[in-house]
């Protein structure tokens, strides 16, 4: 049998090297915008790691103008998302305009967050149960750009909700979403209040879960005209029927009714009507629903006995400490 030809053997290697390109070859706006589709947790642990490359990329403030540190069921229990995202927020150098939160937060780091970036137009809140009243009305005044928020699975009252509707005016979209349950049946419309007498320019507005009455969707309907979208899935105390059925398709193109299906819903749906409520909380999620198995995340909320410091063997390029904060 003859050797192969050296033509075939150069258009075989080429074939190979079609075949694994070096990513490192990639334009740079490339590679940052790959990099930006993963989370904040992904790059910080994972792709800042790879090469010297990708870490000065992920070092770049414009990387960081969306934060998300929204967690996963596999998220590792060991490290302190708190302090990582305070850094995070510090690699935007100001120019942060998006973060999205789940399952951990404080007073303080909302306080970082406003003070380090004026910028912000998209806050999302998930299970925070640690940002307090006094916290978000704070944090309210500091907000002036923002124009979509989400509150989803936490409970502040009446009076934070306003702050934000007279601090934000450029306010567009609105979610405070909670678990929706039939019993014990408790009628609750003072956020319905705040929404209606402090946001009226909202264009979209889900409250998902919500204890509003056809009284509070009256008020709705009354102080934000613009209203283009609402979602009122497993607002069991809501009956569009007669006049405000009417009323409502009318003014609202798009309408999601109390039981309406629920399959695109972002978090769990499941109807909670196993009687647990506390009477200090009007969600109707008791401190024991808060610290259950479905809430297994709650710790994040307090300090962690973890530190970046305790690791410094990993490799040859930098020690542990060095791959956040360098």
């Amino acid at each position: 049998m003859e050797p192969p030809s050296s033509s075939s053997s150069s258009s075989t290697s080429s074939s190979r090297s079609e075949q694994y390109r070096n990513w490192l070859e990639l334009p740079r706006d490339v590679t940052a915008s790959i990099l930006q589709r993963l989370g904040a947790i992904e790059i910080l642990e994972s792709a800042q790691k790879v090469c010297m490359h990708w870490r000065n990329l992920c070092k770049d403030p414009s990387m960081w103008r969306a934060i998300d540190m929204r967690n996963r069921e596999d998220w590792d229990t060991s490290f302190d998302p708190e302090k990582m995202c305070r850094h995070a927020i510090d690699r935007s150098s100001g120019q942060l305009r998006d973060i999205n939160i789940e399952y951990f937060g404080t007073d303080d780091l909302l306080k970082h967050i406003t003070h380090s970036s004026s910028q912000l137009r998209h806050l999302c809140l998930v299970s925070c149960y640690s940002i307090t009243d006094e916290g978000l009305n704070e944090a309210a005044a500091k907000l002036p750009l923002l124009e979509e928020l989400e509150i989803s699975l936490c409970s502040f009252s009446k009076e934070p909700l306003m702050a934000l509707g007279r601090c934000c005016p450029l306010l567009k979209s609105f979610k405070l979403n909670q678990q929706g349950s039939r019993s014990p049946h408790i009628e609750w419309d003072e956020e319905a209040v705040a929404v209606a007498e402090s946001m009226p320019e909202l264009r979209h507005l889900q409250l998902f879960g919500n204890k509003l009455t056809n009284d509070g969707l009256n008020a709705i309907l009354n102080g934000c005209p613009h209203l283009e979208s609402l979602d009122l899935r497993q607002c069991f105390n809501v009956y569009l029927s007669g006049d405000l059925g009417k009323r409502c398709a009318e003014q609202i193109k798009s309408l999601r009714r109390p039981n309406d299906p629920t399959d695109d819903y972002e978090y769990a749906a499941g109807i909670d009507d196993d009687g647990s409520f506390d009477e200090d909380d009007p969600s109707g999620m008791s401190d024991i629903d808060y610290l259950s198995e479905g809430y297994g995340y709650y710790a994040f909320s307090g300090e962690s006995d973890f530190s970046y410091d305790d690791f410094t063997d990993y490799g040859d390029f930098y020690d542990f400490g060095d791959y956040y904060f360098g």
